[in-house]
């Protein structure tokens, strides 16, 4: 047999996955935060906002982030892409580049530091909406992106109450299926550390936090310890039941509304990125499983997702052969 290339190989692949959308289903869910999940306590009470985690982050992610083309195929029908190639450095805000940043803001003559990343949701509506399969929440409660599997269709960032993930186009699986026609690159946000997590280990922002702002362990304990610090500084606790609850719980000596309002003062300073700027705080998604047009609009969508579907696994499947 003659050899193909990998976009010989992928169209091919592509073509004959068209068959098999009849019987697309929508994504299964990923379920709830399991028995032994961990979780995070941020305590802004204690943050100094000194950036340990966020150089952290970066030393131990360097290798995973985004390498995109020069020429980055514009995007049919919108005519864009987002490209954060230009803004490496930022440390600011989140991007495909900087996973973990900390917002600085002044609440009635207090200074607040607050770290921000994934939230990692006990039941994420991300996970749970992926058209392709490239998101799962972990059984240690981490809620991870497939890169290899990612398409960069951004819904995950569209039902995230915070918009985290983040995109950048010019890399990815699409770049082998339709560039400029389908897909727009691939997504990318905190995974927790996962991999070091599942050995026994904590996410490298927590380990390097040096006043002990941010804590890793058992999430009950987590959710326990939150609440005894809350009470004893006479504080606020948010994450618990925000989103349906989540695996980063903060603490804070001033109300979180009061955060959030100056956060959309900040925010509304700053010039503007590629796309439209992080969300609050205070903000909490509708339950998006619930919405039925959400549903049909995925079953409308099943013959593209069937093909999308049918390219990713055969670019996965090749790229396992060409590493044998």
């Amino acid at each position: 047999m003659t050899e193909m290339n990998r976009r010989e190989f992928l169209a091919r692949s592509v073509l004959g996955g068209m068959a098999a959308t009849a019987t697309l289903a929508t994504p299964a869910p990923a379920f709830a935060a399991s028995a032994g999940a961990k979780g995070t306590l941020i305590d802004l009470s204690l943050c100094e906002g000194c950036g340990a985690c966020v150089s952290a982050c970066s030393a131990k992610n360097a290798d995973r982030y985004p390498e995109p083309v020069d020429d980055i195929p514009v995007n049919w029908p919108t005519g864009k892409y987002e490209d954060w190639s230009d803004m490496r450095e930022a440390t600011d805000r989140l991007t495909p580049y900087n996973w973990i940043y900390v917002e600085q803001v002044e609440v009635d003559g207090t200074r607040v530091s607050v770290p921000r990343r994934c939230m990692h949701c006990d039941n994420p509506a991300c996970a749970n909406l992926c058209p392709f399969g490239a998101q799962e929440k972990t059984v240690d409660g981490a809620v991870v992106i497939d890169h290899e599997a990612c398409l960069g269709g951004a819904k995950c960032r569209s039902v995230c109450p915070w918009s985290i993930p983040q995109r950048q186009a010019g890399v990815g699986v699409y770049m082998d299926l339709a560039p400029g026609l389908l897909g727009g690159g691939v997504m990318y946000k905190c995974d927790m550390c996962a991999d070091l997590v599942a050995n026994g280990g904590q996410p490298a922002c927590t380990a390097t936090c040096p006043t002990g702002a941010m804590r890793f362990g058992d999430l009950d304990e987590i959710r326990i310890t939150a609440q005894a610090r809350a009470a004893e500084i006479g504080g606020f606790v948010y994450g618990a039941e925000e989103n349906g609850g989540t695996s980063t719980i903060y603490v804070s000596p001033v109300p979180f509304d009061e955060i959030d309002a100056q956060i959309a003062k900040r925010r509304g300073a700053m010039p503007e990125p590629p796309r439209v700027g992080v969300p609050h705080m205070a903000g909490v998604a509708e339950h998006y499983l619930d919405e039925t047009k959400d549903l049909a609009s995925t079953f409308a969508l099943a013959p593209v997702l069937g093909m999308a579907a049918a390219g990713v696994a055969a670019a996965k499947a090749f790229k396992k052969g060409e590493t044998r």
